[in-house]
């Protein structure tokens, strides 16, 4: 793989938004190699670097120069600072733990041609000299192996800032969900954006008549439903983030803060949990009463189409319970009559589905994706973040998705009040609603994201190394197990009580 290059000339205190970028870009595993000669700002840069991972401008970061290594637990992951200058040859690297810090997470190196040897073929490099007689620092970038497209990726989110007026923030990574997505906050003197870094998904493998996973869940490849859904929801007074600044083509956005009051953690902080769904709650039913548009308009004459959640999208996530999870606690996949009888019944739950009345649903609406914007009025309190997803389905998705939250619990009682509310009021704005499908279409749709989320999160642990989602699946378990004691139910129910028992839902992958 080909490398990459690019150099910028700045003066000392101007590396930090540079330094802020590359925290954004780092990931687990990677090596960034700084040279340079003394003084030529390599620590300044290392320390800009770290505390834009920390997230805090004022953290204590010393210099490695005697310790040779300092680590820092960020929320990007472990952070190694080396400073290798006192080695004499590359085993010595080994024995302060530069391999197992690349192991773990990631490393900064100054003089890391004191353990040539050791440096990975995937790296990034770093050239510092001084320019204008020692006034400005000129930074040279090398991407070598699979940093090369990375750094291309790195420079171009640089040129959309640059150009959109932001090349001088602060920039502060912000822990992501389980998407391929990132973001970050951008700080200037008495304002803030959100940069929203979303390229063209790539098509994976074909898995089911010549189409990746991707499409047949119909997943949003690209920033334009965000865009268009982002729009469509402002239009209808709900509080989704305005775009400030777009570059489609390369999947680049800038969108309003709408704060840092994410629901998640403001139960933790104590803001009474009934009064933020109840809002969140609210919103479902002003969509009910007024739905988000099917065909949404974009600049230019252009339209954002929104998919339907047919039976092809259903059937294929509620695989992944088999595909992922099963494997995980069993040791094996299921076995062939298993996997067929499970297609078949929920074949049957999906076509009846399939055959109720329809309209737009947001399809992520739950905690992690909800803002409390409390100086707000009425339902423009709850920010909506995440809906690049969203399709044309039940109603009740949304429902369940908000009153079933995969990460906060939600508890029986506080989950039957507010579905008494959102099905009362529904009652109540529209005399035909039918609650007995409601009801039907609330447990199947739950049953089935809960299976879908059973085979995310054994993914995410096995496939992509992130095990902290594991924590979360004693809590999904609870809501299946509610989903499937609907009568309609009973016969998948049979199917998971026969393959999967309850030692099995204890069992840790």
């Amino acid at each position: 793989m080909k490398s990459a290059s690019f150099s910028a000339l700045l003066e000392e205190e101007g590396m930090a938004p540079l330094a802020g970028l590359l925290a954004f870009c780092l990931e687990r595993g990677d090596a960034v190699a700084l040279r340079g000669d003394l003084g030529t700002g390599k620590t300044a840069f290392a320390r800009a670097l770290i505390r834009a991972a920390l997230g805090e401008e004022e953290a204590e970061v010393p210099s490695p120069t005697f310790a040779l290594a300092e680590a820092y637990d960020t929320p990007k992951g472990r952070i190694t600072h080396f400073d290798l200058y006192r080695l004499a040859q590359a085993a010595e690297a080994r024995e302060i733990g530069f391999e197992e810090a690349l192991a773990n997470g990631a490393a900064l190196i100054e003089w890391p041609e004191h353990a040539a040897g050791l440096m990975p073929a995937d790296r990034l490099e770093v050239r510092f000299e001084e320019a204008d007689g020692g006034a400005r620092r000129r930074l040279t970038f090398v991407g070598h192996g699979t940093w090369g497209p990375r750094l291309e990726r790195l420079c171009r989110i640089r040129d959309f800032l640059q150009q959109a007026g932001w090349g001088s923030a602060l920039i502060r990574h912000l822990k992501g969900d389980a998407s391929s997505r990132r973001y970050a906050r951008l700080l200037l003197p008495e304002r803030s954006v959100l940069l929203m870094d979303a390229p063209a998904r790539p098509d994976g493998p074909p898995i089911r008549d010549g189409k990746p996973y991707s499409r047949i869940a119909h997943l949003a490849e690209d920033a334009i439903p965000y865009i268009a859904i982002a729009g469509g929801l402002r239009g209808l007074g709900l509080s989704a983030p305005r775009i400030v600044a777009e570059d489609r083509a390369r999947g680049l956005l800038l969108i309003e803060d709408l704060g840092e009051r994410v629901f998640s953690e403001e139960v933790k902080r104590g803001t009474a949990q009934d009064e933020l769904w109840r809002a969140a709650v609210d919103v479902l039913l002003a969509l009910n009463r007024r739905p988000l548009a099917r065909e949404l308009p974009l600049r230019e004459g252009a339209s954002y189409v929104l998919p339907t959640y047919d039976k092809g999208a259903l059937a294929i996530e509620s695989e992944l319970l088999l595909d992922w999870y099963l494997p995980a606690v069993t040791g094996a996949g299921a076995a062939h009559g298993a996997r067929s009888h499970f297609c078949a019944l929920w074949g049957e739950v999906f076509e009846r589905l399939c055959s109720l009345p329809q309209m737009p649903v947001l399809r992520d609406y739950h905690s992690p994706n909800l803002i409390w914007i409390p100086e707000r009025e009425g339902i423009a309190r709850v920010g909506i973040i995440d809906f690049q997803d969203a399709l044309v389905g039940h109603p009740a998705y949304d429902l369940v998705s908000l009153l079933q939250d995969a990460r906060v619990d939600v508890e029986e009682k506080l989950e039957a009040e507010l579905y008494a509310y959102y099905t009362a009021t529904a009652k109540a704005q529209d005399p035909a609603f039918d609650e007995d499908a409601f009801a039907f279409a609330y447990r199947a749709l739950g049953a089935q994201r809960n299976t879908k989320i059973l085979g995310i999160f054994a993914r995410l642990a096995r496939r992509d190394g992130k095990p902290s989602y594991l924590q979360h699946i004693p809590r999904i378990w609870r809501y299946l197990e509610r989903d499937l004691a609907h009568a309609t139910l009973r016969p998948l129910r049979a199917w998971y009580d026969a393959t999967l028992p309850d030692r099995m839902r204890a069992r840790l992958l």
